[in-house]
């Protein structure tokens, strides 16, 4: 009962939600380009995973990042990766980018969205520079206030990736690390599991755009992947990478869990 009382407390603006606060709504429904209160974000964690406290980001459960100023809208919580598997994902691309020659990095997040993952990544691997990508506007705004209200110096910058990759440079003694999560969107099925090729735009796509734009570099790739995955559309990205670890991580999610492709190009860990 306690948890119960805690989603539908006053705190944060208005009457508890009457409907069912789930992936369909915040993601595909009116609430996808709306900023959530409190309350809704507390009955998202609870319709959708028997728990308030589910979207828990940048370390914080909901209602500490809310009184922090932290702010998002309906889409981003279906969509960020929050603290759990955030910390498992950096935490494992630091383990791998260690054995890469070079001991710096640079970190892109090519569709950025809360950050949270590139948030955890820079923590386990704190000689990093972080560098994302928003294309989305409202999303862009919300999350460049989140950082500043963190004063977490990433690089947040407004646009497609694909162009404004072209403008990046990175020296050659670098290694360069690639978290790739594009919206899965339709991609995911809860029965058939998560069609990499379908994600906008395709992973492949993705990854063949990084590898091209940094073909000078040893490059480390880290795909956001769901336990039930097409098993050809994960093998066609795994054909492309010199080196790969596939990895999930066990959070009781009742069938729902996700993990990492972790993928190399120009090198291998020994």
């Amino acid at each position: 009962m306690e948890i119960h009382r805690a989603a539908r407390s006053s705190e944060g603006h208005g009457n508890p939600p009457s409907r069912s606060y789930n992936r369909e709504l915040l993601l595909h429904g009116s609430k996808r380009n709306e900023v959530l209160t409190l309350s809704e974000i507390e009955q998202y964690g609870l319709d959708s995973f028997a728990d308030a406290n589910h979207i828990s980001i940048y370390g914080m459960p909901p209602r500490e990042w809310y009184r922090h100023g932290i702010r998002l809208l309906g889409r981003t919580a279906v969509e960020c990766t929050r603290d759990s598997l955030a910390d498992r994902i950096g935490l494992d691309i630091a383990s791998v980018a260690a054995g890469m020659p070079s001991s710096r990095f640079v970190v892109f997040d090519p569709f950025a969205g809360s950050c949270n993952t590139l948030f955890w990544i820079l923590r386990h691997a704190p000689k990093s520079d972080g560098v994302a990508f928003e294309s989305d506007l409202r999303v862009f705004e919300l999350t460049h206030r989140n950082l500043a209200a963190l004063d977490q110096k990433i690089e947040l910058v407004h646009g497609d990736y694909s162009a404004l990759l072209q403008q990046r440079h990175v020296p050659e003694n670098r290694g360069v690390v690639a978290f790739v999560a594009p919206p899965w969107g339709a991609a995911l099925d809860e029965v058939q599991g998560l069609d990499l090729s379908r994600t906008t735009p395709p992973i492949t796509d993705v990854v063949e755009r990084i590898a091209g734009q940094f073909s000078k570099h040893k490059i480390l790739f880290a795909t956001q992947i769901y336990e039930k995955v097409s098993a050809p559309s994960l093998a066609q990205i795994q054909a492309r990478f010199d080196w790969c670890e596939l990895r999930i991580y066990e959070i009781n999610e009742k069938g729902r869990n996700h993990g990492i492709l972790l993928g190399t190009k120009g090198w291998a860990p020994r």
